[in-house]
């Protein structure tokens, strides 16, 4: 299972590129950075990506709404081809809290628009010509940036529809607030199948959950849940904990001694995870453990 890392999206620039040096120099895969209320993020890791070199990049996630997919493929094929093919594109619906209440946009049919949304921006990114016409979306597309490569898409999906959905037109799914043994029972299960049933490859799970080497598992649950508190609110992350049998952020992460957090990675592999994104929200002490482990586990 390939070990990367979560960075503030929301930081200054030079400190997030320090963090990703850091990722970068410990031997980890990826980093990561979600697209919240700072910087944009595409933006942001196309400026990292210039500054940093060898490491996967990846949004985790950005939210469609906002950006026609015509738009979104344009930059992201402009980053893509700005730090050379590191991009991993992950999208997402947001939430309606978000998309009604903060944007005045429309949440009707989600999973609908999801479907239309891919149609359109996973056959641009592989350099395909485009002439879609759907009930929400109409899209012409002319040439991108020239780039190696297609550009992976990757949909954070929980629930079974978005699974089906992200199985038969993206390359996996980026998950956030779902278990061990969800991932194992539900998310691997079934967009697998979806995958296999569209003929195409076995799709990548991408896994983001807390973590923190501690001695003091107590104190390090409560800061994870004081720092969490907003998720376990919303529907699709509280349907996730409820599948876990979780009732918050802390109930999945995966916290205590080195052999403690090492075991629950491996338990994270077997449950058929491809890929850890940590977010490690810890002290400064036990930031140093966590990130000495995930480097030792990364480049063993």
């Amino acid at each position: 299972m390939r070990i990367g890392g979560l960075v503030d999206s929301s930081a200054p620039i030079e400190e997030v590129v320090a963090d990703t040096q850091r990722l970068a120099g410990a031997g980890l895969a990826s980093a990561w950075a979600s697209q919240v209320f700072g910087h944009d993020t595409l933006t942001l890791l196309a400026l990292v990506g210039a500054r940093v070199p060898g490491i996967e990049l990846g949004t985790a996630v950005v939210p469609i709404q906002p950006r026609h997919p015509a738009m979104l493929a344009a930059q992201a094929a402009t980053v893509q081809s700005a730090i050379g093919g590191r991009l991993a594109l992950g999208v997402g619906l947001s939430h309606q809290v978000v998309v009604e209440g903060m944007w005045g946009l429309g949440f009707e049919r989600p999973a609908s628009f999801l479907r239309e949304y891919l149609q359109v921006l996973v056959p641009m990114l592989r350099g395909e010509r485009v002439d879609f016409a759907g009930e929400r979306l109409r899209a012409v597309s002319g040439p991108l940036p020239q780039v190696t490569g297609a550009t992976p898409v990757y949909v954070a999906a929980l629930g079974p529809v978005m699974l089906q959905i992200a199985g038969e037109l993206a390359d996996g799914t980026v998950t956030w607030m779902t278990g061990t043994k969800t991932v194992a029972t539900h998310i691997v299960p079934r967009i697998t199948a979806a995958a296999e049933a569209a003929g195409r490859a076995a799709p990548r799970v991408v896994v983001g959950l807390p973590v923190c080497v501690t001695d003091d598992p107590h104190a390090a649950r409560e800061r994870i849940d004081r720092a969490l508190a907003i998720y376990p609110t919303l529907p699709s992350y509280r349907a996730m904990l409820d599948r876990e049998g979780a009732t918050s952020a802390s109930d999945i992460a995966l916290v205590g001694t080195e052999e403690e957090v090492a075991a629950g990675i491996s338990r994270l592999a077997d449950a058929g995870a491809t890929d850890l994104t940590a977010s490690v929200i810890a002290s400064t002490a036990e930031r140093e453990r966590t990130w000495r482990l995930l480097a030792e586990l990364a480049t063993r």
